[in-house]
Parts: structure tokens; sequence; C-alpha cells
């Protein structure tokens, strides 16, 4: 009878987790999905490194997150899709630069507000964008040199 008793805690213990853990998951998805959070776009010359999900941030704080990535067959750069948080609002002259966080560590998208007195609407673009840096193609220029002497 103790096993069952034993049993029947432990159960409840792991069903109490997995609630807390949908919970969880539930609101940061909500967050990414645009629960609060209004629509803005970017077009990249090359967006290496970023996946729907990759943070978007503003002074090293997460403000937002990508929603959507897709080439444009016309421009053939990559259109971007992404959440703001309600409340931050962004200046029309700002740029976005993909930026990474280490050495080893993975990309983010990050905001550099302007200074115009005007902002973007929700489902705006910026249009000032920096694409991300290889660091093999770096790593190659090092090692072959540029010709210069």
């Amino acid at each position: 009878m103790s096993e069952n008793i034993t049993e029947v805690i432990v159960g409840t213990g792991v069903l109490a987790v997995a609630i807390g853990f949908l919970v969880f998951a539930t609101g940061a998805t909500s967050f990414a999905t645009g629960g609060d959070a209004y629509s803005l776009a970017a077009s990249f010359r090359s967006a290496e490194g970023v996946k729907v999900g990759t943070d978007v941030r503003m002074a090293g704080v997460k403000v937002g997150t990508v929603t959507g990535l897709e080439l444009n067959p016309q421009t053939f750069r990559a259109d971007a899709t992404f959440t703001m948080k309600q409340g931050i609002e962004v200046p029309d002259d700002s740029a976005i630069s993909i930026s990474s966080e280490g050495l080893l560590g993975g990309n983010f998208v990050e905001v550099i507000p302007g200074g115009s007195p005007f902002n973007l609407e929700p489902g705006g673009e910026i249009e000032d964008t920096q694409s991300s840096v290889s660091l093999i193609t770096l790593l190659m220029k090092f090692v072959a040199g540029d010709g210069e002497e």
C-alpha cells in the first residue's frame, strides 16, 4: 500500500512540473507570436545565422523576435519580419544589424535607434540594414592577405 502512495505523490509531482512547463512555454511563445507586440520588417543582403525565433535586441535587451525570413526573388535579399514589444517605439531613421554574441555564440538582430522624432508605424520597414559578417570569410582574408603590403 505504501508503494501506491509513493507512486501517486511522484506522479502528482511530475504532472505539476509538466503543467508548469506548459504555462511557461505558452507565455514565452505568446510574446514571440505577437501577444503584446507589433510587426516590423527589414531586408538584408545576407541573413546568415538568423532564423525564425532569433532574438531582436536594443541596447542588449531583448525587445522582440524574428517571426519570418524568406528570400525575395526580385532583389535576391533576405526579407525578415520581426515583432517588437508594445511600448518600444522605434524612430524611423533607425538602423538594424545582425550581430554575434561572441566567437562561438549565436547571432541576434540588433536595432540601433535613430534620432528622428517620428516613429515607425506597425508593419513599417527599417531601411538602414547591416548584414551578418561571416567569420570564415574574415579568417580567409586574414590568412590569405589582401595583397597590400
